[in-house]
């Protein structure tokens, strides 16, 4: 019985020192028992033994309390170090998309996230971080380091022997002399089996073909036939299709119904209005029978696609010399040449055998250095200096060097180049998921 009696007792006496430790463990703070956790942690890291310091900092991280952030940090690292084995990267990648998650979030973390991901070629993702972290701190940083990078891009793999400049999305490309039409990127919309085709626009375009002149949507079915005997036609935009019947060129509808007024020439519509020719002077007409800009004019300019017309502004032609005029009035000086605007950005214009660019109230906005030059579209503009184009930025800045024989503007994320190999897409990476019509 009192062999009994002390071994109740000794027991008693371990299960009161377990609980005395328990409670002399639990006693300490959350911050001590991080430090506690820190500490050996360090005593593994210092031996290159990083696969067991991670349970010790994950368990230190979780804990609420003044060393958390620290915690994580050295979590990091280590991640870091052991990301050859499978899993940590994800781990790493993982905290760092918890705290950007964090209301408080400050800018070095995005930019931590951003740089590892260039790190490893995923650009993608790091723009999209970089864009996230700019609409939640705002940092200069974040921007700089998103404008030092937003350039990046991919060449395309499809060759033609010609490309257009893109419009809606999708761009009129040859292939053998025949003519169709690709995605912004280059994969095939319309093959290229016509004699002619134009630009897409209400879910169609206008092609030529064994002397027929019909409309084929984006499955290459054909969805209506012009009658009439014609000669050539124009691009299609604004639901308009400049056709040449009789000598005179005519606006014809999607579905052929065409209008009775007649021109010498007429460009592509844009914006409602488009540059046309009468009695041997130009001027800007509209959808019907308004002219925005009397035809009195030596000329209009137009891009490659026969456009004249965006954000109110149009470059009219007289004699040798270039003028701006927006809402009817002359905006500037002179210029030797110049491109139409697009929908955003800066209008390249030639002065004293340079280019240059100016905004819609006549103002040059970077000097007249280039060769040659278009105008922006998607916050760049194709540039030449000597025999190659690159890309500058709104900044006049060139974000893309200059390698290609030529180039055209950015649509869609793309635009197409001329390569040692053939017409090509470049595509920015940052737009790599596609454009969908």
């Amino acid at each position: 019985m009192k062999v009994y009696t002390r071994i109740l007792i000794g027991a008693g006496c371990v299960a009161l020192l377990a609980i005395s430790w328990f409670l002399a463990v639990n006693s300490k703070s959350s911050a001590e028992k991080q430090l506690e956790l820190l500490a050996q942690a360090a005593e593994y890291i210092n031996s290159g033994i990083y696969i067991r310091a991670v349970p010790l900092l994950e368990e230190a991280a979780g804990i609420n309390a003044a060393h958390t952030q620290v915690a994580e940090e050295e979590l990091k690292k280590v991640y870091i170090a052991l990301s050859g084995s499978r899993g940590f990267s994800r781990r790493y990648t993982g905290l760092l998309e918890r705290q950007m998650g964090r209301r408080d979030a400050k800018p070095d973390v995005f930019a931590e996230a951003a740089e590892y991901y260039l790190g490893i070629s995923r650009i993608q993702e790091a723009l999209t971080v970089l864009k996230t972290g700019i609409e939640r701190t705002g940092s200069a940083e974040l921007v700089q380091m998103y404008e030092n990078n937003r350039y990046a891009y991919e060449t395309n793999r499809a060759i033609f022997d010609y490309i257009s400049a893109i419009f809606g999305a999708t761009a009129q490309v040859e292939r053998d002399g025949l003519w169709g039409l690709a995605r912004a990127g280059g994969a095939m919309l319309i093959p290229c089996e016509y004699d002619m085709i134009s630009t897409y626009n209400v879910d169609r375009a206008i092609v030529a073909k064994g002397g027929e002149i019909y409309a084929v949507d984006r499955e290459n079915n054909r969805v209506a036939l012009l009658r009439e005997q014609a000669s050539d036609f124009g691009n299609f935009a604004d639901n308009r299709i400049p056709i040449c019947i009789d000598g005179s060129w005519r606006r014809a509808s999607g579905e052929f119904i065409i209008g009775s007024a007649a021109f010498e020439e007429i460009g592509t519509y844009s914006g409602g209005y488009a540059a046309a020719k009468v009695d041997g002077k130009w001027g800007v007409i509209g959808l019907g029978t308004d002219w925005l800009i009397p035809p009195v004019y030596d000329g209009i300019i137009q891009d490659e696609l026969g456009r004249c017309y965006s954000r109110g502004a149009v470059f009219i032609q007289s004699g040798d010399s270039v003028y701006l005029f927006a809402g009817g009035s002359q905006i500037g000086e002179a210029y030797e040449d110049a491109r139409p605007f697009s929908n955003e950005g800066y209008a390249a214009v030639k002065r004293y055998g340079k280019w240059g660019f100016i905004d819609l109230d006549g103002r040059v906005v970077i000097s007249f250095a280039f060769d040659d030059a278009l105008s922006f579209g998607q916050h760049l503009a194709a540039v030449k200096l000597g025999d190659y184009w690159g890309y500058i930025s709104l900044s006049g800045r060139i974000v893309i060097h200059p390698e290609f024989l030529e180039a055209k503007s950015f649509s869609s994320g793309s635009a197409p180049v001329l390569t040692a190999r053939g017409w090509q897409f470049i595509t920015l990476v940052e737009y790599k998921r596609g454009v969908s019509l």
